[in-house]
């Protein structure tokens, strides 16, 4: 058994999709990729997102189709396991333009599962 509630599981993507936003806000790609210390705390917040997602029952995961969890689970797994191959461009993207879009799915989830819908 899980030691924690799938929904504390959303939350903490949640959680780490806001501090990834709040700790890119203005700053380029160039200076991003320059500080190493930004870069790790956001590959972290990933590795957080995909082993949260690992932590979705699959039932909720197939309701909620449109929520890339497998990519969610598959960018853990890289920065985990193939850290040598990380593209920073690609998380640069996938910041830019994929993590806004997530939040209000997530806050769907959680609220038609809570709610019994």
């Amino acid at each position: 058994m899980p030691s924690r509630d799938w929904r504390f599981r959303i939350q903490d993507i949640v959680l780490s999709i806001n501090e990834i936003k709040q700790r890119t806000r203005g700053v380029t790609f160039e200076e991003f990729t320059k500080n190493q210390t930004l870069v790790k705390a956001v590959l972290y917040d990933f590795v957080v997102i995909g082993e949260a997602t690992r932590n979705v029952p699959n039932d909720i995961q197939l309701r909620y189709p449109l929520i890339p969890w497998r990519l969610m689970g598959g960018m853990r797994n890289v920065v985990t396991h193939e850290y040598f191959q990380v593209d920073l461009s690609r998380v640069w993207e996938t910041i830019q333009n994929d993590l806004s879009s997530l939040l209000p799915q997530l806050q769907e989830v959680l609220e038609r599962e809570i709610s019994g819908e």
